[in-house]
């Protein structure tokens, strides 16, 4: 039996969650003494966004940067009727459709990350996102057809991208863009160069748990980003990254899901089979100097597991943290020297013997 979600519920839920994230990823942050920050919180990306300015506060700053938010949400959103995403869908099968250098550069990052995960990540899985309904009221288990059709229009290879043109075609009507696991990144980053415009140093810009700390605390010590404990409300770290000048990004079964027959349904897609990554990871943390370095990778690194995204977080140059089901930690070298764990419940496996 499905849990029933009343209308709107699931919008509202999500909304509190996230706007309890962005109060308390930052596990502890401190200010320079007699300098108030000044923050702002607003919808955009699908999520709640919070930006912190902690020096060179001013209002025209934090104006343009969500400016730039919105900006971006409105041509690269699949929800959104008349985005240059959705024309692009729209037109799939068709003809081809000239975008701004926002969404190409978006949808180009995306491709690549295809390619080096071998389709693991795959921005062409909007067929399936749609039929399951994540994070909607329509939430369900698809049946088999519905699954089995979805997947046939799932294919990085059939996306064409044309620099000369600034344009985009997918091969086959039914095709459709979803570039929420990269976007967020490049919006971050986009804030982050608008902030530094205006002479900013410190702040932190946190696009739904999309975190990135921007220069150091204000006294010159790190910033400290709690790794979310995936068993406990938000805001509950496991341990704890210290980092300066860095995008902490994580993604995670429980962040959106919803629950059928008491079996949890997570947004992270398997290409493969058309369900919910089933392979006992609770999350993946990745930490980039770049958060558009950094968003999508999480996905990637998810589906591939440890194992095999060990070796690609090295050759992108990222450093990753996993968290299974049963509370093991897997981590790349630098991962883990930044890495403090507070929850003794979670635990580095011991060395191979």
């Amino acid at each position: 039996m499905r849990t029933a979600v009343a209308p709107g519920a699931v919008r509202r839920a999500f909304s509190f969650r996230c706007v309890l994230a962005c109060a308390a990823a930052l596990v502890a942050v401190a200010c320079a003494r007699g300098a108030a920050p000044l923050k702002r919180v607003e919808y955009a990306l699908g999520t709640m966004c919070s930006i912190t300015l902690y020096d060179h506060a001013t209002k025209p700053a934090l104006d343009e940067a969500f400016a730039r938010l919105h900006g971006i949400d409105a041509r690269m959103s699949v929800n959104t009727a008349g985005s240059e995403l959705d024309a692009v869908n729209d037109a799939a099968g068709r003809s081809p459709v000239s975008v701004t250098e926002d969404v190409f550069a978006v949808v180009q990052r995306a491709l690549q990350l295809s390619d080096i995960s071998g389709g693991r990540f795959d921005p062409t899985v909007g067929p399936l996102v749609k039929l399951w309904g994540i994070n909607t009221e329509k939430a369900r288990v698809p049946p088999p057809d519905g699954i089995a059709a979805a997947l046939k229009l799932i294919d990085w290879h059939d996306v064409v991208m044309d620099a000369a043109a600034r344009s985009i075609f997918l091969k086959r009507p039914g095709m459709s863009l979803d570039v929420g696991g990269v976007a967020k990144g490049y919006a971050a980053d986009e804030v982050v160069r608008i902030l530094s415009s205006h002479g900013v140093e410190a702040a932190i810009v946190d696009l739904g748990g999309n975190i990135y700390a921007m220069g150091s605390k204000p006294g010159g010590s790190p910033w400290r980003i709690g790794v979310q404990n995936p068993d406990a409300p938000r805001g509950d770290p496991l341990g704890i990254v210290a980092v300066t000048s860095t995008a902490v990004v994580t993604s995670g079964v429980y962040e959106r899901y919803f629950m059928e027959a008491g079996k949890r349904y997570h947004h992270i897609m398997d290409t493969r089979n058309g369900f919910p990554v089933d392979n006992g990871l609770a999350s993946v943390t990745v930490v980039s100097p770049r958060a558009f370095d950094a968003d999508g990778v999480t996905l990637a690194l998810f589906s591939l597991g440890p194992q095999k995204g060990l070796a690609l977080a090295r050759r992108l140059g990222v450093e990753a943290i996993w968290v299974t089901d049963d509370h093991l930690l897997y981590a790349t070298k630098g991962a883990r020297a930044m890495l403090t764990v507070t929850d003794p419940l979670f635990t580095f496996p011991p060395p191979p013997e």
